[in-house]
């Protein structure tokens, strides 16, 4: 696994190497020791203590054999694969095409009562019509190098739609001005896409702002990221998921986005800016 820029993954990850670290302890032995009883080098369960190295299923159990502690495996090893979903690489979740994710995107969203969004480049997937999803998957499959089953996973995507007309589902979004104005499909699709927005504004389940370009920034443009119900923020960056857990870091996220909230216009002011990007485009 990849080193994570997210301090709740590795928090979780140095918690789980403490835990092993005290079974060691328990169990009498040193670290070379260890190493002896598992067959491995030294240097090896130096940094599975420290965090450094994530231990695979194997490991943990060669561990828990040689301290003795068999009866912990399972309830460690759970522990270590909760600690890998954290931090996940989009060719990882991708590796068989995109539309298991939005699939599993939609469990999640099917879960959530309150959904507060910020993005800074592209409309949430919830908002998004066919035509541009279309066009924004083809351009991350490309660049993955990822199988292509767009028309599947747009399908997927669209789905989750549904659950701005369901009761019971919340959402509150935050868009820089800058995502109505980029081109990430053809002038129709564009068209399309921004008309779309002005149709779900009305909705009950839906709260949308915009930050204008020539708002005084009191928060600088991050990367998106949705925070569900408080319990969970997931953060997208160019190559990984990342979800946040840690009730430090969710502060911060609760902050920042009452920031970034504060900035926004809404309503006929909102409307006006999206408006003023489909002139553009006639």
């Amino acid at each position: 696994m990849s080193a994570s820029p997210s301090s709740s993954a590795q928090a979780a990850r140095e918690a789980l190497a403490v835990r092993l670290q005290h079974l060691r302890k328990d169990a009498g032995l040193t670290g070379k020791e260890l190493s002896a009883r598992c067959g491995w080098h030294p240097a090896k369960t130096t940094r599975i203590q420290k965090g450094d190295a994530p231990p695979s299923d194997a490991d943990i159990r060669a561990w828990c054999s040689a301290c003795g502690a068999d009866d912990q495996v399972d309830d460690l090893i759970a522990t270590a694969r909760a600690v890998d979903s954290m931090y996940l690489e989009w060719r990882r979740l991708h590796k068989d095409g995109m539309r298991k994710v939005q699939q599993d995107w939609n469990t999640l969203h099917e879960q959530t009562r309150v959904c507060r969004v910020y993005v800074s480049n592209v409309p949430p997937g919830f908002f998004q019509t066919p035509g541009f999803a279309t066009a924004l998957m083809e351009q991350i499959t490309r660049f993955q190098g990822t199988p292509n089953d767009v028309a599947e996973a747009v399908a997927a995507r669209i789905a989750r739609s549904r659950f701005l007309y369901e009761g019971g589902h919340r959402y509150v979004v935050l868009m820089e001005e800058s995502v109505l104005r980029y081109r990430t499909a053809d002038l129709d699709a564009m068209r399309g896409q921004l008309r779309h927005l002005l149709a779900v504004m009305p909705l009950a389940s839906v709260s949308l702002g915009i930050i204008p370009f020539t708002a005084q920034r009191t928060v600088w443009p991050l990367e998106a990221f949705y925070v569900h119900d408080d319990t969970t923020a997931v953060v997208e960056t160019l190559t990984a998921e990342i979800k946040v857990r840690q009730p430090r870091e969710l502060a911060d996220y609760a902050r920042a986005f009452a920031g970034l909230a504060e900035m926004a216009v809404y309503g006929h002011a909102a409307r006006a800016l999206i408006q003023a990007a489909i002139d553009v485009l006639e």
